[in-house]
């Protein structure tokens, strides 16, 4: 019986990662970012901590024994171009597999033909899968038995921090490499090459450019090649169908090439955005806080949001310090529903920057986690019977409110000697005022408090 010739995976071609098919028939019809990628480690562009001479996958490539692994980096850093690399230089057998295509029941197939050919070829299987951030936890876990007993070389690719898009015992498995946005140095070097190259890249059309030309191109794409190839790309073709055949400045301009800012709402860079704008309100920079604002207003983050960081921030970060904050920051909050935007820019950068001046303590939120502390430890200790609310004769007979002075009874509205805290934890101190703004009053006040009612335990 003749054994039925399986169908080619629509989503992982059994031919390499980059097809030249395309590129031979119609070169034009590829984006230059892929004519021109490496196939070699010498052609290859920035990364020396990861790929530079000695190191571990540099000689991993150059020996054949390419791990399990994941390449995280920013759009344009390279993780593609280091798939493709591995796909050329090594003698495994080279698979993509598309997170956004791909299936389940598409990685049994690649997976039995992988087996086959390690057992009778004596051939591995590599499996690149470009965005693996994408694939759900079903999808990752389907690759965890095969990765793990060796029947594939996982390579995956993402923009967003493994530790919060890959499995944990998925992650466990594989290197992981980081890439860094690329030098501009860097990134004009490969501009260079593209425009030179009459084969692969744009050479054949003779453009030439100004260095300042490609340098603006190169700060433009804030380290991400593709980009900075796809705007080369289109200025020259704007600039070959005019007679100046030069990239200039003033071509640029007319190309209209813009590069959007690098941010993902919902993504590592959303944090680590939100992350400096937070620590620099709180390491007292207005102007290092009003430039995050912005950078997460433009980049289109939900001003809402921003205005609840601000509103915690007032208590966790000001606090008593500055009553006020509290107040400034919820009136934003509330000012903004009522304006939107862009109106509504002016009370969120308003509180930003009264947030960022203001006396810093964070003594309510040490007062607070010290209370939930004794509560955890101590479970739910007996209120004082003094204090308990007598409010029948039966309560009044077994010692409810017995002895319990009324505090407006004295003067400065202070009974002394009196306590309110459980008697396990009487004279434990939770609230710490700092000597800023306006704490350092309430400081001696309260500790005046304390002395009248008899002390407290010093912490």
């Amino acid at each position: 019986m003749t054994r039925a010739k399986r169908p080619v995976v629509g989503a992982a071609r059994d031919a390499t990662l980059f097809s030249q098919a395309a590129r031979q028939a119609n070169p034009e019809s590829v984006p230059l970012a892929d004519r021109v990628r490496p196939t070699n480690m010498h052609d290859y562009m920035g990364q020396v901590h990861v790929v530079g001479a000695g190191k571990l996958l540099a000689r991993a490539i150059e020996d054949d024994r390419v791990p399990s692994m994941v390449l995280w980096g920013p759009p344009g850093s390279g993780k593609t171009t280091l798939a493709s690399i591995v796909a050329e230089r090594t003698r495994s057998h080279f698979v993509a597999f598309s997170a956004v295509l791909g299936s389940v029941g598409e990685l049994r197939v690649i997976v039995e033909l992988a087996r086959e050919r390690l057992a009778y070829r004596a051939e591995r299987t590599i499996v690149f899968v470009d965005e693996i951030h994408r694939f759900n936890k079903a999808q990752q876990d389907a690759f965890l038995p095969h990765v793990e007993a060796g029947t594939i070389t996982l390579i995956g690719a993402t923009t967003d921090n493994p530790s919060f898009a890959v499995n944990a015992a998925l992650l466990s498995r594989c290197k992981v490499f980081r890439l860094e946005a690329l030098a501009q140095a860097d990134i004009a070097a490969i501009l260079t090459r593209a425009l030179s190259d009459p084969d692969r890249g744009l050479g054949s059309m003779g453009v030439t450019a100004d260095p300042q030309a490609l340098q603006a191109i190169a700060e433009d794409a804030r380290g991400d090649a593709r980009r900075a190839l796809n705007t080369l790309e289109i200025v020259a073709r704007h600039v070959a169908a005019s007679s100046a055949r030069a990239i200039d400045l003033a071509a640029l301009q007319a190309a209209h090439a813009h590069a959007p800012l690098l941010y993902d709402k919902g993504g590592e860079e959303h944090y680590n955005v939100i992350s400096a704008f937070i620590k620099s309100m709180r390491g007292s920079d207005p102007d290092a806080a009003i430039y995050w604002l912005m950078r997460m207003l433009d980049a289109g983050d939900d001003p809402l949001f921003l205005a609840r960081r601000m509103i915690i921030f007032a208590s966790e970060d000001v606090g008593n310090a500055d009553p006020r904050a509290l107040m400034v920051a919820t009136s934003a909050d509330e000012a903004f529903r009522r304006l939107g935007m862009p109106e509504g820019i002016y009370p969120l950068a308003h509180a930003a920057l009264y947030l960022a001046c203001a006396p810093k303590s964070n003594a309510v939120k040490n007062a607070w986690q010290r209370a939930r502390e004794q509560v955890a430890a101590r479970g739910a200790l007996p209120v004082p019977m003094k204090l308990r609310n007598a409010v029948t004769t039966l309560m009044k007979q077994d010692g409810y409110a017995a002895g319990y002075q009324y505090a407006h009874d004295f003067d400065d509205g202070v009974a002394p000697g009196e306590r309110y805290l459980p008697d396990a934890i009487a004279g434990e101190v939770f609230y710490a005022p700092t000597e800023r703004g306006e704490e350092a009053r309430m400081k001696a006040r309260v500790e005046a408090l304390r002395a009248a009612r008899g002390g407290g335990r010093e912490r």
